[in-house]
């Protein structure tokens, strides 16, 4: 029980962050604006500097970290396609559907996991949870969108898709670091510096942000919430945990082990609720998700910490 304590004590104060932002919002301190403009400085700025700067530290070798790739883009292939027997057993709409491909697999890893896991596990596991801040959206804006385009009535949109991974700043900002990494390119002190403070503002905003989401929201009937905690307890426990069993003897060192299952159990995120609300699917179903499996995650994310130690 002390462990428990000791891990929640080490990520508590992130989610006093994300309390504030919900309590500004209450008050009516702050509106729903600024979510997209912290957002925007999160996506564009922050980010990509604390991914940039961290990985020319890094002495990155491709070798350390096949492994960490590969277990998970085999785990985020599977939980993208559990949308499909999932939605036959429970008999959802096509809309809910297309939304599963969403729902199951692309958890809060950048905004909340990168914080969290460098928190609750030291710097020296940073590398690994900026490498999987690039392996998860690879996967989400291709084998996600695909199927959420080829499952409705769109017309598949190859070249938007490229265009996006293209254009992401965490993807960029991940090549940019390991090609400077290794290459051994050397980047100006001064240059590293800004990137610095860009870099170490950037936990707080993204955690504020995620707060005044949460406190923006509309809360609903009991009754509506039952799907949606149901839904939570896969993401947070159920579909860690088979990742956990099954990734044991998988070769990832200690380290990347913990951070994969991790990053596997954060709670619903803002990426995914702003796709779903860009192909039109069930945002008001994700938008409870990331409500209560961020509330949920208090609690759930330290006994991963401790379970995984």
């Amino acid at each position: 029980m002390s462990s428990f304590f000791l891990a929640a004590k080490s990520i508590l104060p992130l989610f006093l962050v994300i309390l504030t932002g919900i309590g500004m919002a209450r008050i009516k301190a702050v509106n729903r604006e600024w979510v997209d403009v912290l957002n925007k400085y999160a996506l564009w700025i922050g980010l990509p500097s604390l991914i940039f700067v961290a990985l020319i530290r890094l002495d990155f070798r491709f070798g350390e970290y096949s492994s960490l790739i590969l277990c998970n883009s085999i785990y985020l292939i599977v939980c993208v396609l559990l949308a499909f027997p999932a939605s036959w057993l429970f008999k959802t709409s096509q809309r809910t559907k297309r939304t599963l491909f969403l729902l199951l697999g692309f958890g809060n890893i950048s905004y909340l996991g990168i914080p969290l896991i460098s928190s609750a596990l030291g710097s020296e596991a940073l590398g690994s949870a900026i490498i999987l801040s690039a392996v998860y959206p690879v996967w989400m804006f291709s084998l996600a969108i695909v199927l959420i385009e080829v499952t409705g009535h769109e017309k598949v949109h190859f070249m938007m898709i490229l265009k996006k991974l293209a254009t992401n700043p965490l993807l960029i900002s991940v090549l940019l670091g390991i090609i400077a990494s290794w290459l051994k390119i050397p980047v100006q002190g001064t240059i590293i510096k800004m990137f610095d403070l860009f870099g170490q503002s950037v936990t707080a905003v993204v955690l504020f942000s995620l707060g005044i989401f949460l406190g923006t929201q509309e809360l609903g009937s009991r009754k509506e919430w039952w799907p949606v905690l149901g839904l939570s307890m896969v993401i947070l426990i159920m579909l860690p945990g088979i990742f956990y069993f099954l990734a044991k003897g998988s070769g990832m060192t200690t380290l990347q082990f913990r951070t994969s299952i991790l990053d596997a159990a954060m709670p619903m995120g803002l990426t995914a609720y702003a796709m779903t609300e860009q192909y039109r699917l069930n945002a008001l179903l994700t938008g409870r998700l990331v409500i209560l499996s961020t509330l949920l995650a208090v609690i759930i994310l330290p006994a991963w910490i401790v379970f995984t130690s």
